[in-house]
């Protein structure tokens, strides 16, 4: 039974996503490797995000970074809190939420055109439909002239904007994006973040990004969190009051950026904000599900 937003307190309607007091516990093997324990992996996360905004989350290696994108995308259950999305209890994987991961996660066996209708699908939209809204984003990721090539034909960073159409394609309320730029060149990397500002200007898509790096989640958001491990928790939320449009070349130069960073990396550096070691090594969908997907792929591709 869906949670609605105003039984439980959440009455402001330009809140698209609410989190409260979000706590994620894990069993681990004791430090003799005997017994299990419980790890906290994060604490008392509280966070509203508007509709439209832009939220950067940055923070050491295993803050609870993904692991918090894991929850809002439903792939995870947090062990306690809420998770509410335009009024409605998050309980799983729903089409309200895209996501882009660092690994692209590009079906091999599908086209670029293919790849970006997969959502429309689901949806149940005709060939036309699809077609129609599919080009549309292709064009928006510039990867026009790309249509009918496979993943293995593409670079690194050409995968990522199909993920990317894929992901806007189905028209999510919002847009969780973990880590998207981190397997690409620095000078891809910078390509794609000003794609990816031009792309939010266009759609005002709310979107959650997480990332390490402090220039990209300053350069993007409207709001940065700052996450502190072991348990997570926020630290900070810096407002980001730098003017739009952005680009790269603009905030090299920039002062107020300087100044910006200067706040968010004094965060990071306060006393308990080291990183710690990654402690839950995996797949991040998991594979009940993944091999739900590729059913549904399986049967989809059989009635088209």
């Amino acid at each position: 039974m869906p949670v609605k937003a105003e039984l439980t307190g959440y009455l402001d309607s330009d809140y698209k996503i609410v989190l409260r007091d979000l706590r994620q516990e894990y069993q681990v093997r004791t430090k003799d490797g005997d017994g299990r324990e419980a790890f906290v992996a994060i604490e008392s996360f509280s966070l509203d995000v508007r509709g439209g905004e832009f939220v950067s989350i940055v923070g050491p290696s295993g803050c609870g970074k993904s692991t918090l994108l894991d929850i809002l995308a439903g792939l995870s259950k947090a062990t306690s809190g809420n998770i509410i999305i335009d009024g409605n209890e998050v309980t799983g994987p729903a089409l309200d939420r895209g996501i882009v991961m660092q690994g692209y996660a590009l079906f091999p066996w599908r086209t670029v055109r293919k790849n970006v209708e997969f959502g429309l699908e689901m949806k149940g939209l005709g060939p036309a439909e699809r077609r129609d809204i599919s080009t549309r984003y292709i064009e928006l990721v510039n990867l026009s002239g790309f249509e009918d090539r496979y993943p293995h034909e593409l670079s690194g960073g050409m995968k990522q904007r199909v993920a990317i159409a894929r992901a806007l394609a189905y028209d999510p309320a919002v847009l969780l994006m973990d880590e998207p730029f981190a397997a690409v060149d620095a000078q891809t990397r910078e390509t794609l973040q000003d794609e990816l500002m031009r792309i939010w200007e266009k759609t005002r898509k709310t979107i959650v990004f997480v990332t390490h790096s402090i220039d990209e989640a300053i350069l993007l958001a409207d709001r940065v969190v700052v996450m502190s491990p072991n348990p997570g928790r926020i630290r900070a939320v810096v407002d980001i009051e730098l003017p739009r449009p952005r680009t790269n070349q603009d905030m090299r130069v920039s002062r107020d950026f300087a100044e910006v960073r200067q706040t968010v990396w004094e965060n990071l550096q306060e006393e308990g904000a080291s990183g710690v070691p990654e402690i839950f090594p995996g797949p991040r969908i998991p594979a009940a599900f993944a091999g739900k997907l590729a059913v549904a792929d399986t049967r989809l591709a059989a009635s088209s």
